[in-house]
């Protein structure tokens, strides 16, 4: 990063390591609720998620930032009761970090800031896709991810 980062692209990078920190505790919460089958599909979420939040953490320390600190809890949208919810669950958590960094995208001009940004939205659109999928919800995408 060559020039400084104005503190909208810090703000937008910090509501995208919140969304990060959510979808990490959506994963481990939602597993109690689904097959085993779903565990590799679980595991590989929440490892890219940890992997994205901890480069998040290091690039909002590198623009002199304290990155925000995950909460010790989060709502879901529906309690959490079954194998329908969880899958519910982890498509929001999904649709609020493709949300989060479209954000990023609208309020950074850094072209890495803007390739992780998205990086982030098309691997959370496709992982929210394939929850909506295995849940039996329709559609399987919106047509626009991110869009409010």
């Amino acid at each position: 990063m060559t020039s400084p980062v104005p503190a909208e692209t810090v703000d937008a990078l910090q509501r995208a390591l919140a969304a990060e920190h959510a979808a990490i505790w959506a994963y481990g919460l939602a597993g109690a609720f689904l097959p085993a089958a779903s565990d590799p599909a679980l595991t590989k979420g929440s490892e890219a998620h940890t992997v994205r939040r901890d480069a998040v953490i290091a690039t909002v320390k590198k623009l002199g930032a304290t990155p925000r600190s995950a909460e010790p809890g989060y709502s879901t949208p529906q309690p959490l009761t079954n194998q329908s919810s969880a899958f519910v669950l982890l498509v929001a958590a999904e649709t609020d970090v493709v949300s989060a960094w479209r954000s990023v995208l609208e309020y950074t001009s850094e072209s890495q800031i803007r390739k992780t940004a998205l990086d982030a939205l098309t691997d959370g659109a496709v992982r929210a896709m394939s929850w909506r999928q295995a849940g039996g919800q329709t559609p399987a995408t919106p047509a626009l991810p991110g869009q409010p």
